[in-house]
């Protein structure tokens, strides 16, 4: 009986934070922010840490805010975190954009916006090369390693493709159940356990 009970006990998968790792929140997690978000890690220092929502899709797509763009496909637009709401960060397959940050060896993030938006009114493809967001998380130096103490992150690894094609409101769930049948029984739990 006592391992059943262990299911539901929520605890970290003490996995060290690092740059191009993501954060899955604990199912319960009360922030509005970060509730049930999924956070790819970009820069994580002893300065502290950055990072970008990557499952939560806003109301209003790049080809509101981008002129250029108003005659093409709509390009779904992050709520990258709750830091600068009105600046836009992009996360990036492509190595020849200039000036981007490389963040692992598949994703960049920002770099030349002009050589973005060339790159997208040439017709090439932004779904699976390309997410934008309004804003970041960020956490000061020991801060987010206190909140995995806390056991409101797990930590994991994904690929680019996931993270820039998987559908958004699945992000989360998905994400946990990969980590095992323990993680996976939390992602089934209701958002509001009294209303199950």
């Amino acid at each position: 009986m006592n391992n059943e009970a262990d299911i539901f006990k929520i605890e970290s998968n003490n996995v060290l934070p690092s740059q191009g790792k993501i954060l899955i929140s604990e199912p319960f997690l009360c922030d509005v922010t970060f509730r049930r978000s999924v956070v790819l890690l970009v820069d994580h220092t002893n300065e502290g840490t950055m990072g970008l929502i990557i499952n939560k899709e806003l109301p209003l797509s790049l080809n509101h805010l981008i002129n250029e763009f108003k005659y093409i496909d709509t390009i779904p637009l992050f709520k990258g975190g709750p830091i600068c709401t009105d600046t836009l960060f992009y996360l990036h397959t492509l190595p020849d954009i200039p000036e981007a940050f490389q963040v692992n060896q598949e994703l960049y993030i920002n770099g030349n916006f002009d050589a973005i938006k060339r790159y997208i009114l040439q017709g090439n493809p932004v779904e699976g090369k390309i997410r934008f967001f309004l804003g970041y998380s960020g956490w000061q130096y020991e801060q987010l390693e206190r909140e995995i103490t806390e056991n409101s992150w797990m930590i994991s690894k994904e690929e680019a493709s996931y993270l820039l094609t998987e559908e958004s409101k699945d992000m989360w769930r998905k994400s946990l159940e990969k980590l095992g049948s323990k993680y996976e029984a939390w992602s089934r739990f209701p958002q509001v356990p009294s209303l199950n």
